[in-house]
């Protein structure tokens, strides 16, 4: 839902009634993970997407009549349907979809979520998608914060286990379906409860206010990072150069990263891209010894040679160098700054999903990976499909 956080506030303010369906789980190839959403008007207008095209139609017309009967349902497209092809999931994976019908009645805590994703706080939406002990409590959800929970399921025991359950994939950032006993029991199965958590956009901290940085500043935007720029010329490093950065710092860049050290985390990524050595081996060494998930440098062989020695020399170990991704990027061949963006969010995909880097027609066997290596790009955040 965050993909379409934006029209979803905008229908839900207005009080219409909308329909918005969600991909709770998958199976092989499929298009899109968990999270994925669509919205559909009263009026049919589509905002989002749930499959990239394959399965669409057939969800929209669930979504119309959802929205005339304002009764939920859980639906599966894929191999196991007769009339997968129909739908159009010939890609070969399965998608298990919820369609409910949203509302101020129906969904009252929708604003407080909104309000935090967009504050960047942590909460996570838990919805029973599938109950067949008691078909009424479909569609019911409890919204879970760090500190506390709103929203009844019919059953405290329910509510017990589910809270501490959420509260675990959201320290994760992890989206799923968890399974119970229509008490609440862990060895129960028959309750399917859809979670989707919406833990806090992870950070790429760009050092260097230069061409490149605009560019490696929109693509990591793009990729729903929260992305800051630093650089401690202050003429360089202005809010207008990088319209797109949550934050612009004026600042020495070792001593900015020195002061937020706290805050990074193993999803930060952070590129040095000043390629100077009176800014980068500072800043270099404070991130070696930071927590970060990634960390990136530009330059030359010959500088990469140098900064290494320089390392060294400051008394970063060799252990913390291997952590270095130096030259920055992938080898794509490229040149201009928007190619040079390229190959580092490459990077940080092919970090994220163990990806080996070369070309789809030169490797066999399956293209997608079922479980990522990292958490270095934010699957189903910004304009990616944490």
């Amino acid at each position: 839902m965050r993909d379409i956080r934006a029209a979803v506030s905008d229908l839900y303010a207005s009080g219409e009634t909308f329909a918005l369906a969600t991909v709770i789980d998958t199976y092989k190839s499929a298009p899109r993970d968990a999270g994925a959403a669509m919205l559909v008007s009263a009026s049919g207008e589509v905002v989002g997407s749930v499959s990239g095209g394959c399965v669409e139609g057939a969800v929209y017309e669930e979504a119309l009549e959802v929205i005339r009967t304002g009764v939920p349902v859980r639906r599966t497209y894929g191999v196991s349907d007769d009339d997968a092809f129909s739908v159009g999931l010939t890609c070969g994976g399965t998608l298990h979809m919820f369609v409910e019908p949203i509302s101020r009645a129906t969904y009252a805590q929708l604003g407080s979520v909104i309000g935090a994703v967009d504050e960047h706080q942590p909460v996570a939406v838990a919805t029973i998608v599938s109950d067949p002990s008691d078909e009424d409590r479909v569609g019911r959800r409890r919204v879970v914060w760090p500190g506390h929970a709103e929203g009844g399921l019919g059953s405290d025991r329910l509510a017990d286990a589910l809270d501490d359950d959420v509260r675990g994939m959201l320290a994760q950032g992890s989206t799923g379906l968890l399974r119970y006993g229509s008490d609440g029991q862990r060895r129960g199965d028959e309750l399917e409860v859809f979670v989707q958590s919406f833990a806090p956009a992870p950070r790429m901290l760009v050092f260097g206010a230069i061409d490149f940085a605009a560019a490696v500043a929109d693509l990591g935007t793009y990729l729903g990072y929260r992305v800051t720029v630093c650089d401690a010329r202050p003429v360089f490093a202005t809010a207008k150069r990088f319209p797109t950065a949550e934050e612009v710092v004026v600042k020495w860049p070792h001593v900015f990263l020195d002061e937020i050290a706290d805050e990074i985390d193993g999803r930060t990524a952070v590129c040095v891209l000043t390629h100077d050595p009176k800014f980068d081996v500072p800043v270099l060494r404070a991130a070696l010894g930071t927590r970060a998930g990634y960390i990136g440098a530009m330059g030359s062989r010959r500088t990469h040679e140098d900064r290494l020695e320089r390392l060294r020399e400051a008394g970063v170990e060799e252990a913390a160098l291997e952590r270095l991704h130096s030259p920055i990027g992938l080898d794509l061949g490229a040149r201009t700054p928007e190619e040079t963006a390229v190959s580092i969010a490459a990077e940080l995909v092919r970090d994220r999903w163990g990806g080996s880097g070369r070309a789809l027609r030169e490797t066999s066997g399956r293209i997608h990976h079922d479980t990522p290596r990292s958490s270095l790009i934010p699957a189903g955040f910004g304009h990616s499909a944490e």
